[in-house]
């Protein structure tokens, strides 16, 4: 589990079609990511991977047909800048929201404009199985960055983001260019919502027809 605040910046190639080495490119490291150990889970652009090997200036993770393929991970050349995280500890502040690592598919960057104060940043997202959890005012996260929805289009297949400038600045936001692929993650509440409100109106032969849970009731307490 992480939050979407990034803590750091790196260099990501591949080895072969199983394994990837990140480079640290942000120095000193902050504690968080420090004392890594094998075994520990890193958010690289929002993917949860596992450390395998600890070198000098980074680690080694394994990844998976299935994570090439719902990420952009694969197409990512080598030298990469990829944001990083590590899993959230028990007693760690929350700033951002809970992100699973698990990605749910890809959007492209339609266009990052500087404004006043904040940089506005729009998607397009062809991935139903990412569109239906964007909501206004809802959290997304982006490369494994935590961002609230500013605007975004009925079916989710477009959205827009205010990002302050220290966000832009020490994320790899400021490297994306139009049409460039990112990692998508909806908010993990919607989805459960989403399951409850689908089991209920659909429930198996037998089963109680009130689970006392109705869009109403999601109303009524803010949801």
């Amino acid at each position: 589990m992480f939050t979407g605040l990034i803590q750091a910046q790196g260099s990501l190639f591949h080895r072969g079609n199983t394994q990837v080495y990140v480079r640290w490119d942000t120095l000193p490291l902050p504690p968080a990511l420090g004392d890594v150990a094998l075994g520990d889970s890193i958010a690289v652009d929002g993917i949860c991977l596992t450390v395998e090997t600890i070198l000098p200036d980074g680690f080694v993770a394994a990844v998976s047909p299935e994570t090439l393929d719902r990420t952009s991970l694969g197409r990512l050349a080598d030298g990469s800048r990829v944001n990083l995280e590590s899993s959230l500890r028990v007693g760690s502040k929350i700033g951002g929201h809970f992100v699973t690592g698990h990605i749910d598919g890809q959007g492209h960057l339609e266009a990052a404009i500087a404004t006043e104060d904040a940089w506005r940043l729009s998607f397009t997202v062809g991935d139903r199985r990412v569109a239906r959890y964007i909501v206004p005012k809802g959290s997304i996260a982006v490369n494994g960055i935590s961002l609230t929805v500013a605007e975004c289009s009925p079916g989710g297949d477009w959205f827009a983001v205010a990002v302050i400038p220290v966000t832009y600045r020490e994320t790899t936001l400021q490297h994306l260019r139009p049409g460039q692929a990112v990692n998508l993650e909806g908010d993990v509440l919607g989805k459960y919502v989403e399951k409850f409100m689908g089991s209920q109106a659909d429930p198996p032969a037998g089963a109680p027809m009130d689970s006392g849970l109705s869009l109403e009731f999601l109303a009524e307490h803010g949801y």
